[in-house]
């Protein structure tokens, strides 16, 4: 396993102390070495969704290979009397050496759906929380959020770009979940350089601002990017600025961006003006603030492309996926919270997905309240031989005695989805996947 580049050294502190204290007293009880089963699911997706996008693993792979302890760290948690000496010599030579299994990335996921499983020794295991749920509950809000924007966006090509409204380390993470869930491209070129995103972007208002004219910033964008580039052209009146546009570029012109106003007349303006002009092939693309909602709004419009950036960041107001790292088993013997409104189902389990008739209404059975034809279901057993007929498994082994599988590309993950969210799209958009778990 090789850095990502997101951490200089080590992604060992970026953890909640809690995790350092619990493995501290677990090795002073002896009780460290036992073997322990931790899982990650949601209890509950926003409101108004029918399920979750699962994404992450690919870079967690990558975090946990830098999950060292080097002469820096321990002496940071020495001084500050975080772990005890001896804690801090078996923190020294920290290897993970378990297993981990996950759902694909782009796999979707339900609520109970376990999405990632950790089996190894408690004291390995316990140090994992902070960083597994970081990674995850992040990459997998933003691509629950950009599939979202991608389906009101109905085939028109939509750019990521939201770096300006998130962390800089953050913002590489979400042009990547965004790019799995079928984004295009991305501004970012960090993005594009570590994953071969494709990047787009041309010019902000401040490049027409900074000439006397805008004819005269046009024109020196032409000159140094082609005719083929995108000119902005809201930054003084965008009637005069398309026409400007075209008189400078030319009917080969690429494409113009409007990124303020009614959108909605400003492209129809726009298209109008541009074919009176001969520019029939020059693309439209809008940006300002849009979400799935605005841009679902335009589907009428003669709109070519959009971009969005601050509420993908941010999960369309869901910017976190409500993962949970939670013990399930202890020596192969199932654990579980028994705590009001969190009563948790111990021991490891397993899932697989199947298509299902819509039981008749009144019966008894897994789907009652299903809409009419046939559901997804995902099948949560204690069993991992007992799943049902034509069910197709859902995890897969991504760690293997410390040692990291082969993962698909960033392409064939985000290929992966496109089939897993036509499978789900094909039976109607508010039919849900539903859990169905065996009593334990």
């Amino acid at each position: 396993m090789s850095s990502s580049g997101d951490f200089a050294q080590t992604t060992a502190l970026f953890t909640d102390r809690y995790e350092l204290t619990m493995l501290d007293a677990a090795l002073q009880a002896g009780t460290a070495g036992h073997s322990a089963t931790f899982e990650v699911f949601t209890r509950r997706l926003p409101e108004g969704r029918t399920h979750g996008v699962f994404a992450g693993s690919g870079r967690l792979v990558e975090a946990l290979g830098d999950f060292r302890f080097g002469p820096a760290e321990l002496a940071w948690l020495g001084a500050a009397g975080v772990v005890t000496e001896a804690t801090l010599r078996w923190l020294e030579g920290y290897r993970f050496s378990g297993e981990i299994c996950a759902y694909a990335e782009g796999e979707l996921y339900t609520a109970g759906s376990p999405v990632l499983t950790v089996e190894s020794t408690f004291g390995e295991a316990v140090l994992l929380e902070t960083l597994i749920l970081s990674i995850l509950n992040h990459d997998s809000a933003i691509a629950a959020a950009a599939e979202r924007i991608v389906a009101a966006a109905g085939g028109r090509p939509v750019i990521e770009m939201g770096s300006r409204r998130t962390d800089v380390g953050a913002a590489v993470a979400a042009a990547r979940a965004a790019y799995l869930a079928g984004f295009t491209s991305t501004s970012n070129l960090e993005a594009g350089r570590r994953y071969g995103i494709p990047t787009a972007g041309t010019s902000a208002h401040a490049f027409t601002l900074a000439f006397p004219t805008e004819r005269e910033a046009f024109v020196a964008q032409v000159a140094a990017l082609g005719p083929s580039t995108t000119l902005l052209v809201d930054t003084y009146e965008t009637e005069a600025a398309i026409r400007t546009a075209v008189d400078v570029a030319g009917p080969q012109l690429g494409s113009v961006r409007i990124d303020s106003g009614d959108l909605a007349k400003e492209a129809a303006r726009a298209r109008e003006i541009l074919d009176g002009a001969g520019a029939g092939g020059t693309r439209i693309i809008v940006t300002g603030d849009l979400d799935d909602h605005s841009i679902a709004a335009l589907a009428n419009a003669p709109v070519d492309g959009y971009g969005v950036g601050t509420s993908l960041v941010t999960g369309l107001g869901a910017p976190t996926a409500g993962f949970v790292y939670k013990l399930v088993s202890v020596d192969e013997q199932p654990v579980a919270k028994r705590s009001e409104g969190k009563v948790g189902v111990g021991g490891r389990k397993w899932a697989w997905r199947v298509r299902v008739p819509r039981p008749p209404a009144g019966s008894e059975g897994p789907v009652p309240d299903a809409p009419e034809g046939p559901v997804l279901v995902d099948v949560v057993l204690d069993d991992p031989d007992a799943g049902p007929a034509g069910g197709r498994p859902l995890q897969q082994v991504i760690v293997s005695g410390g040692v990291a599988a082969r993962l698909p590309s960033l392409e064939e993950t985000r290929a992966r989805h496109r089939r897993f969210s036509d499978e789900r799209a094909s039976l109607g958009p508010e039919t849900p996947l539903l859990v169905v778990r065996d009593p334990l």
